[in-house]
């Protein structure tokens, strides 16, 4: 199946509500005005700490710092299904996720690396891609990641990040620093019952021994909340 990808962005929220309602790095599909939140819901949360993988495709679970999250993947898509939602019309889907090791961000070195893409959607629908990167920034070499904004864009690495000092998880394991966690939250309009929620890593490391090794992200969790506004 094909899939839509949203280009364009609609005006800021304006109203104090709104505001209550998003993070600084929502910036899609926002609505001019709401009057009235009539509901609001949260319809799935995980932390994984209960082991719960029901309606997730490619879920799978490890420790990690004491910690059970999903992953680790590369380039592959995970998807949570949700059934039975309850009446709305807008909803707000966040991840939490963790890029481990050697991101490279925005640079295109041919058939070599990059850029390093992570994106999101749901249904047939991709709503964000971005990159990230790990890299040292310094005056003489920088590579640069597209985060908070969609691609391309050229923040320094870690922009955005939650939490920085963490270690790799595998080429980088020995080393703080090449662990960033990122709380990554998107509103859409949507009202159906049903919804498929993806997400995916977009990477290329070709003269890599070991690419997972080289380059992973995983996820530490997923929330959804549903809206009714009139």
């Amino acid at each position: 199946m094909k899939r839509r990808i949203l280009k364009t962005t609609l005006p800021s929220f304006t109203l104090f509500l709104l505001a209550l309602m998003v993070s600084s790095c929502v910036d899609t599909l926002k609505p001019d005005y709401f009057d009235v939140i009539e509901s609001e819901k949260v319809v799935y949360s995980n932390d994984f700490g209960e082991l719960d993988l029901a309606g997730f495709e490619n879920g799978r679970l490890f420790i990690w710092r004491g910690d059970t999250i999903a992953g680790y993947y590369r380039n592959e898509e995970v998807a949570v299904n949700l059934n039975n939602l309850p009446p709305h019309n807008y909803l707000k889907i966040t991840f939490e996720i963790l890029i481990h090791d050697s991101w490279d961000g925005n640079p295109n070195d041919g058939e070599i690396s990059g850029p390093d893409y992570w994106y999101m959607g749901y249904d047939d629908t991709e709503v964000f891609r971005t990159t990230f990167s790990n890299s040292p920034c310094e005056s003489t070499y920088c590579l640069y990641q597209s985060y908070p904004n969609s691609y391309f864009r050229q923040n320094r690495p870690k922009t955005g990040a939650t939490q920085t000092n963490l270690p790799g998880l595998c080429s980088f394991g020995a080393f703080n620093n090449y662990t960033t966690r990122y709380k990554i939250s998107k509103i859409i309009e949507h009202n159906n019952d049903y919804i498929r929620i993806y997400a995916g890593g977009d990477l290329k490391q070709t003269n890599a021994i070991d690419p997972v090794c080289d380059e992973s992200w995983s996820i530490s969790g997923v929330e959804v909340v549903a809206f009714q506004v009139i």
